[in-house]
């Protein structure tokens, strides 16, 4: 069996992290607004990206992870831009050096 994390995009630009061990049905239950909450107050929403996991576990942990991303980073895990994720993840330049090693 299959565990899911996925992100729905949201009226109104928002996004929504979730997990689920049925992809198909649970997104249907937010497009339907039968999940009260975040993605029912903010209809409609479209799946824009998921990844399947041998363990809830693991979907858990990677939603976890994502919620916890900025909005650039959300935005580069869509488009599948494993280059933009990696900077993103770095520090970032405080000292105005333009390196991110002295942080």
């Amino acid at each position: 069996m299959a565990f899911w994390a996925y992100m729905l995009h949201c009226r109104g630009g928002a996004y929504y992290v979730g997990h689920t061990d049925d992809l198909d049905r649970r997104v249907a239950q937010h497009q339907a607004g039968l999940i009260a909450g975040f993605t029912s107050d903010r209809l409609p929403v479209t799946l824009v990206w998921s990844q399947a996991f041998p363990t809830r576990l693991e979907a858990l942990a990677a939603e976890r992870q994502i919620k916890g991303w900025s909005r650039a980073k959300k935005g580069a895990l869509i488009r599948g831009d494993w280059q933009r994720i990696a900077a993103l993840a770095r520090k970032p330049d405080v000292t105005g050096t333009g390196r991110t090693d002295l942080v």
